[in-house]
């Protein structure tokens, strides 16, 4: 009888356990406060399920875009939405708590510092939505590509600069960030390393530093909120001298790709590769 009931029990488990996994188990009110968030739960085919996200969700354009905000956010306005996952990126004055005390599930996913936990974050929607099988897919595909894109630009890359313009006030950043280890896998070396005097990662770069420094590439992160483009960099009193303004090797990245750490890396990754190939040795 104590097999026959052990047998019984791990059976219940088992099914229990399927039940739990299953699609019909998944969330179906899926709020999204984090753009990141938002571009893999719709790459991953959890779109269907996503009832709304936050202002700054701007890509896919089929994202349920409304007012709410994920840096002054409105408890209410969330709830209100009856939604059975928010997906958050930061926890503005208690949030989270707050949340959860109302029953809500909630899932924090921090800024990604590498390219593992961006993947490790994608698998984790796919494994909360139903959609394990497509994330994997997903990342399996993201790094196959990522890693064609290095391999054939790490050549080029050998003992050249980069310089990444956050905006024209000449904010950039080291390769102790997200964006910079993009630039560490072709071996580029970061200017902006040097200037870091605060360890904050996000130093404030002086235009005579960058011209002193003249980078081969230059990245400019700044097109859409600030409408900077080759033309106006080649404007910057004495930056014609500039190796990446003299071979006008000028990279043109849209604000929301570099800033997000989601499925469009890969996009960001082929504009630094793109960039190599223009350069002649």
């Amino acid at each position: 009888m104590s097999r026959l009931f052990l047998g019984l029990l791990v059976a219940l488990l088992v099914a229990l356990s399927a039940a739990s996994g299953s699609p019909a188990a998944a969330p179906q009110r899926v709020i999204s406060l984090s753009p990141t968030a938002t571009e893999s739960l719709f790459a991953i085919g959890a779109g269907k399920q996503v009832v709304a996200v936050d202002d700054q969700s701007d890509y896919p354009k089929q994202a349920p875009r409304t007012t709410l905000s994920g840096f002054t956010p409105n408890v209410e306005a969330i709830a209100g939405y009856r939604p059975d996952l928010v997906v958050v990126s930061y926890d503005p004055n208690g949030l989270v708590a707050t949340l959860r005390g109302l029953g809500i599930r909630v899932v924090v996913q921090d800024a990604a510092k590498t390219l593992d936990e961006a993947y490790a974050q994608i698998r984790q929607l796919g494994s909360l939505t139903g959609h394990a099988k497509q994330a994997g897919a997903l990342v399996a595909k993201m790094r196959k590509r990522i890693w064609e894109l290095v391999s054939a630009g790490t050549q080029r890359a050998r003992g050249l600069t980069v310089y990444h313009e956050l905006g024209p006030d000449l904010y950039s950043v080291t390769s102790n960030t997200f964006i910079g280890k993009v630039y560490g896998l072709f071996g580029l070396k970061n200017i902006a390393d040097a200037a870091d005097t605060g360890g904050t990662g996000y130093p404030k770069l002086s235009a005579e530093y960058v011209v002193s420094e003249s980078p081969d590439i230059v990245v400019l992160a700044d097109i859409a909120c600030c409408g900077q483009s080759p033309r106006t960099v080649a404007a910057r009193p004495g930056w014609r001298s500039v190796a990446a303004v003299r071979t006008g090797t000028i990279v043109r990245i849209d604000d929301s790709i570099a800033s997000r750490w989601g499925p469009r890396i890969v996009n960001f990754v082929r504009a630094v590769a793109a960039a190599l190939a223009h350069i002649r040795k």
